[in-house]
């Protein structure tokens, strides 16, 4: 096949073209580390144009966090986690991203209307990461691998490197 002249039949050359036409920088930033459920989070907001992330969501994002992060152990959790609270154009969005053993990783994604922190609800399963909470998400990996596991010197000494080491501003 001559992606030059034709595609595949499953490519959807319209809805992508769409996706292009709206594609936009979001705002990203960094919250600061703290400790939730005995683990070491690091907390980023996320937000379209014309939306922002306020306390309420902060805090609302927070408690889902606290109650997922809360079994950590149980899946294997190694105590570090990502958090992002976005306000997106189509609604919340809180993705709760956790070390966990054998070099893997988990997450969590709830999802719910747009202003109303406290309608959250765990997304629907084989939800993913949109592109810019995977742009987050990229760093996150980067930072965790250059940091925790292949830094040197104590383990308190890496993980204060890895909580200062955040990604801010435009996202595309």
């Amino acid at each position: 096949m001559d992606l030059h002249t034709e595609l595949p039949p499953a490519v959807d050359a319209v809805g992508l073209s769409a996706l292009a036409d709206g594609h936009h920088a979001r705002i990203a930033g960094a919250l600061g580390a703290r400790a939730v459920a005995g683990h070491l989070l690091k907390v980023y907001a996320l937000r379209t144009p014309g939306r922002t992330v306020g306390p309420q969501a902060v805090d609302a994002a927070l408690e889902v966090a606290a109650g997922h992060l809360a079994l950590g152990r149980l899946r294997g959790s190694l105590g570090l986690a990502v958090l992002i609270v976005h306000a997106g154009g189509d609604g919340d969005y809180v993705l709760v991203h956790t070390w966990i053993e054998g070099h893997m990783s988990d997450l969590a994604v709830f999802t719910g209307p747009a202003g109303q922190p406290a309608q959250l609800r765990p997304g629907r399963a084989g939800l993913a990461p949109c592109v810019w909470e995977a742009a987050l998400l990229a760093h996150e990996r980067e930072a965790f691998s250059r940091h925790v596991l292949d830094g040197t010197g104590a383990l308190a000494d890496r993980l204060t490197t890895w909580s200062a080491d955040t990604l801010e501003g435009g996202i595309r």
